[in-house]
């Protein structure tokens, strides 16, 4: 990972267009090629992002200190740099991702073995199915053929939206899978999780380990 603290400007062209004055900011840009800025507030939510595959290309001669980050459907952002406070590299390796807790690994285990509590018709391809950042909780086929992606949570927040979005991303990409949506489940999802899910495609469903396991009402609940 390569962090940059910066005084710059940032431009962004594609299907919209949006521009960043100038001001101090922190540019992450990642392993998986990712490129995002951020500002001093707005916890995990970067100002403006490109997510992989995109390529970045540093200016040089008269374009010294302009980045231009483009992926592959031609969108661009161009960061003019005016002044740079700081610039380092760090080598983090593979993330062995979010350990489930007891209910969550058992909830994986249970919603597995009955795959079809999620819709009719759906099947089973694996669970713990790898990616290059960690392992997908459950990846099932849903009537029409369709992969679904399922991330598992005893309490659904915003971090776990984020990290089925990044399975989604990479699974995506895979001309076998693809096209892969995501349904995020949890004993209990959080307002702000949900929106999130929603704005990004993710369906939302919550599980009652109880019934479940077969003590209750044998019932999903579906959002």
């Amino acid at each position: 990972m390569r962090l940059v603290i910066a005084r710059c400007s940032v431009d962004y062209a594609g299907r919209l267009t949006a521009h960043l004055p100038s001001a101090p900011r922190l540019i992450l840009v990642k392993a998986d090629g990712s490129v995002s800025i951020h500002a001093d507030d707005r916890a995990y939510k970067p100002l403006n992002w490109m997510s992989p595959p995109c390529t970045l290309k540093e200016g040089t001669g008269e374009e010294e200190g302009v980045w231009t980050v483009v992926n592959k459907a031609g969108e661009k952002l161009i960061i003019t740099m005016e002044e740079i406070l700081h610039d380092s590299s760090h080598e983090l390796g593979v993330d062995p991702g979010l350990i489930k807790d007891g209910v969550e690994a058992h909830l994986q285990e249970l919603l597995a073995d009955r795959i079809d509590t999620l819709g009719e018709g759906y099947t089973l391809i694996r669970r713990e199915y790898m990616t290059a950042i960690g392992p997908v909780d459950i990846l099932c086929r849903d009537a029409q053929g369709g992969t679904v992606a399922v991330e598992i949570k005893r309490r659904g927040e915003i971090d776990g939206v984020e990290q089925l979005t990044r399975y989604l991303e990479l699974l995506n990409r895979d001309p076998h899978l693809a096209p892969v949506r995501g349904v995020f489940a949890a004993q209990e999802i959080k307002p702000q999780a949900r929106v999130l899910a929603t704005d990004r495609g993710i369906g939302c469903q919550v599980l009652d380990y109880d019934a479940l396991r077969g003590i209750e009402d044998d019932k999903l609940r579906l959002f």
